[in-house]
């Protein structure tokens, strides 16, 4: 990695190495170019791929291995396992497949370095909006090269909630509570978590996350303060060699404490309603 700086500010640009950088803007400038324009198939999964998923995640992923020769890369179209390296790379080459092949413009890359267990370096690039986030462990989080500010900060009158298509069924669970909140679905898991950290909404409830899906978010998270809660496992520390591809990592995540509270009842019936 590039030496940090001293200066807080600054500390994005200076663990972002030019390289890193130009790799980063080749993914996203393809990806732009291709959207609109992919057929996509079916994964065994149920999940859609295209070429473009393929492709951004080879270039990605030799990207890193040509940078960071000693340190491994799990990926979501690529090796699912955690790898042996002490530092390591997590990486979703397209989040939102599903936006992108249908034509609508909000998707992401995301990548995320892994030390002892946990993120590091996070960076979320959503090419079709031409905004970069960037967390380092430590020392905050920014947006486009801004500082960001945690959310707790900042009143929220409208009160946005983000749900994605798989949890939207605990309104089902609980028919007579009113859900303390205006319901997004945005499509994109990565997005979604970090919607909280941007103070775009104050809570997300996400029933299958991967690590690939969360890894970026997750740091931007911690970094601004919010509030987490894995409803099932916990993605700190898990043992190398361990195959995280069909393992979800179902999490609540709030701008504050009290707003985590208020949105638990749901959290619990999505884990009642499809317990482990």
């Amino acid at each position: 990695m590039a030496e940090s700086s001293a200066h807080p500010a600054s500390a994005a640009s200076a663990e972002l190495n030019p390289a890193l950088i130009a790799l980063i803007d080749r993914v996203g400038e393809r990806q732009r170019s291709d959207f609109g324009q992919m057929a996509s198939s079916l994964k065994p999964d149920g999940s859609l791929i295209t070429a473009c998923d393929r492709w951004s995640d080879a270039t990605l992923v030799s990207g890193l291995a040509e940078m960071f020769p000693n340190e491994g890369v799990l990926s979501e179209e690529g090796s699912q396992a955690v790898p042996e390296t002490e530092a390591y790379w997590v990486v979703d080459p397209l989040d939102g497949t599903t936006n992108f092949a249908a034509g609508i413009p909000y998707w992401a890359i995301s990548m995320a370095r892994f030390e002892g267990g946990v993120p590091v370096l996070a960076v979320l690039d959503v090419p079709p909006l031409r905004q970069r986030i960037v967390a380092v462990k430590g020392r905050g989080a920014w947006r486009n090269g801004k500082p960001l500010q945690p959310p707790s900060r900042h009143a929220h009158p409208v009160g946005c909630a983000s749900l994605c298509s798989r949890s939207i069924r605990v309104l089902q669970h609980l028919p007579d509570r009113r859900f303390p909140g205006k319901i997004r679905l945005l499509g994109v898991a990565s997005l979604n978590l970090v919607s909280v950290a941007m103070g775009q909404t104050v809570a997300a409830l996400e029933a299958t996350p991967k690590i690939w899906d969360l890894a970026a978010s997750w740091l931007v998270l911690t970094e601004l303060s919010c509030s987490i809660h894995w409803l099932q496992h916990n993605p700190a520390a898990i043992p190398a060699g361990t195959d995280l591809g069909s393992v979800d990592f179902p999490v609540l995540v709030a701008d504050r404490p009290e707003t985590l509270a208020r949105f638990m009842p749901w959290a619990d019936a999505l884990i009642e309603s499809d317990p482990a």
